[in-house]
């Protein structure tokens, strides 16, 4: 009989196969009274050196600049000063060195914890310093991935970035985890290779190694002992490389702008999507003691824009602030950093941030053949919109777009589109304020299930507002990747879609399946739909 255990869905795609779980970590063992505490000391330091030397060494060699920079920031945190500082205080207190580590790390965690946010999702990297650090003291390897001899399906509390940038699609076919969330780093480098993945899936760790699964990564459920055939391989759905006309349409010739999400260069794969229709700008931010320059800047965007000659790239404004906390910005503290100071509204401490920004973003542009548009994150009123609509064509960027991830700009909609050019629908943020739950939050992914009719809603509320007016309406959240929801959105009215780019090709063959009167009539019966698994059921029939 099978069961069914459901989770967040963090990277869409459906796998069959026997699962195995990643081993535990050696434990601490019972600590020892320290005699000699310059010996322990040294103890402890060879293990943080050759901790951060292993993950330096990983990132050097990693292939994607996501995977590298995730690694690099995991290694600058097992090089921290206080980090070793901590733990020299600790040893001469009486702490044998696998003790020492991890209790100094233990209180680092706690202050990333306390922070919320982004930090608190970082929290999973010190608990893999600690792992390492204290099997190094002990003299033993750390667990490596299951190797069956066949592809499998992976389960485990969580992933750190060395082991996650450890996956090989042609072993692993999907990831579950116990623990995690949409922005853990388990979930954003399994998107990057294109691997189904369920995260904070409680009785994940329940199922005995070889048991069949499957896993649907888009809606986050897991079925467990699925049967198959006698002899049945384990299997992915598979995305067909595409070459030629790369433009998304329906079954009878319906336009539909299919774009992809990119943080660099390195993340943008020609010969699938059409362009970008999300540059997220935050990684020539991350880890600066002091705002890029104007001329650092200029320097990221041209090299983007020269990959793009001809093609649509959409630049989303800085999106930090509050819970993505950045050093230059020097925020005060906030008590509730998702309802605080992010995203455009960072404008109003730092309005010379933004500038500088969108300046480089147009001074890049203008030198490339890329048809580059600028767009803000957490627009909410039409007063914010055309405050920053002038000042991008006052900049020399005449196409200029607001993100639709508050449901007060989703209702005046109309109305923002009458000062902006176009809309691009954020659906994990939209989710979350919409139905007042955190998007880490495992024990609420009913809520923040995208296909909740609330919020199918508020994105045919915005695709209305472009009919209306004549201007285009996207949607730029991880949702579109889910080719059954992008059906949907296509129905809703939404005219592109932008996603991971390995997901492009599966939605470009959903689409082509359809004609639009197809579309339309599944996202009017899913807006009927009393709950998330009515509205599903209606676009799959």
């Amino acid at each position: 009989m099978t069961e069914v255990l459901r989770g967040l869905g963090a990277s869409a795609g459906v796998a069959t196969g026997p699962a195995y779980r990643l081993a535990d970590p050696p434990r601490l063992p019972p600590p020892h009274p320290v005699t000699d505490p310059d010996a322990e000391l040294d103890r402890a330091y060879a293990a943080i050196d050759a901790v951060c030397r292993d993950i330096g060494e990983r990132a050097a060699a990693a292939a994607e600049p996501t995977t590298a920079e995730i690694l690099r920031v995991q290694a600058a945190l097992a090089g921290d000063r206080t980090l070793r500082d901590g733990v020299a205080m600790a040893v001469r207190a009486g702490h044998p060195a696998p003790h020492a580590v991890a209790a100094v790390l233990a209180e680092h965690r706690s202050a990333l914890l306390a922070a919320g946010g982004l930090l608190a999702a970082r929290a999973a990297d010190l608990d893999d310093l600690r792992d390492r650090a204290v099997a190094h003291c002990l003299g033993l390897p750390m667990p490596a991935l299951p190797d069956p001899g066949h592809p499998f399906v992976l389960l485990a509390v969580d992933l750190s970035p060395a082991d996650a940038a450890m996956l090989d699609p042609s072993r692993v076919l999907a990831v579950v985890t116990s623990a995690g969330s949409f922005v853990s780093h388990t979930a954003i480098l399994a998107r990057a290779r294109g691997l189904p993945t369920v995260v904070a899936c409680a009785g994940a760790l329940d199922i005995r190694d070889g048991t069949p699964v499957t896993v649907d990564g888009a809606t986050g459920r897991v079925a467990v002992g699925a049967d198959e055939p006698a002899g049945a391989a384990p299997r992915r759905s598979r995305i067909e490389a595409v070459t030629g006309d790369l433009r998304g349409r329906t079954a009878d010739g319906h336009p539909v702008a299919l774009l992809a999400n990119i943080g660099g260069v390195a993340e943008w794969t020609g010969g699938t999507a059409e362009g970008v229709g999300l540059f997220r700008t935050e990684m020539l931010f991350q880890h600066h003691i002091d705002a890029p320059t104007e001329a650092e800047q200029t320097a990221a965007y041209a090299e983007v824009f020269r990959a793009l000659p001809d093609c649509p790239v959409i630049v989303r404004t800085l999106d930090a602030g509050a819970d993505k906390p950045l050093p230059f910005l020097r925020e005060d503290h906030e008590p509730n950093p998702a309802l605080g100071i992010r995203g455009l509204r960072v404008a109003r401490r730092r309005e010379d941030i933004l500038r500088t920004q969108i300046a480089a973003i147009a001074a890049a542009a203008a030198g490339c053949r890329a048809r580059v548009s600028v767009m803000a994150p957490m627009v909410t009123t039409v007063a914010e919109a055309a405050q920053f609509a002038a000042l991008c064509r006052d900049a020399g960027l005449p196409t200029v777009g607001a993100m639709v991830e508050v449901p007060a700009a989703a209702v005046r909609a109309v109305e923002i589109l009458q000062v902006v050019d176009f809309l691009s629908v954020g659906t994990n943020d939209l989710s979350q304020y919409t139905f007042a739950a955190d998007r880490r939050s495992g024990e609420l992914s009913d809520l923040l299930d995208p296909w909740q009719p609330a919020l199918l809603s508020l994105v045919a509320l915005c695709a209305a507002a472009g009919a209306a007016v004549g201007r285009p309406v996207g949607v730029c959240g991880e949702a579109a990747a889910d080719p059954d929801f992008a059906v949907l959105l296509v129905g809703l009215g939404v005219s592109s879609l932008s996603m991971a780019p390995p997901a492009v090709p599966a939605v470009r063959a959903a689409l082509a399946a359809r004609t639009l009167d197809d579309c339309r009539r599944a996202a009017q019966a899913a807006l009927a739909a009393r709950d998330p698994a009515a509205a599903r059921a209606a676009v799959r029939l």
